[in-house]
């Protein structure tokens, strides 16, 4: 028996390890001294671990169209944004832009649906 409490022991264990080591700091991928904004149409809002990325297509400054990969919270944080944001759905993100330009990646600070009012703003962790 204390052979088997030590092993579950041991496997919890490893799966805490295995979160800490998944999360990732936002200052190595982001310019957290930053801040864009965005606007655009909602393509897919994808709630994964650790954590989630709304995918928005819009227009830059030159005229072509850009397809982001905006970072956001884990699925536990976006309980109430879950079934709010629908693909098809025009958007204003502002966040903290990648380092890597051609990667058209953001970090969220804030988001609003103009066409209704609904905003959330907040910090990502």
């Amino acid at each position: 028996m204390k052979h088997l409490i030590r092993i579950l022991f041991l496997l919890a264990l490893s799966g805490v390890s295995l979160s800490a080591v998944a999360h990732h700091s936002f200052a190595a991928l982001y310019h957290t001294d930053r801040e864009i904004t965005i606007e655009g149409r909602v393509v897919l809002f994808a709630i994964r671990n650790p954590h989630s990325f709304l995918h928005v297509t819009g227009v830059d400054e030159n005229g072509a169209s850009k397809r982001w990969a905006i970072e956001w919270g884990a699925p536990s944080t976006l309980s109430r944004v879950r079934e709010t944001l629908k693909p098809g759905d025009d958007v204003v993100v502002t966040g903290n832009p990648g380092r890597d330009p051609e990667a058209n990646t953001l970090k969220i600070t804030s988001i609003e649906r103009p066409v209704d009012g609904w905003s959330w703003a907040g910090t990502v962790e």
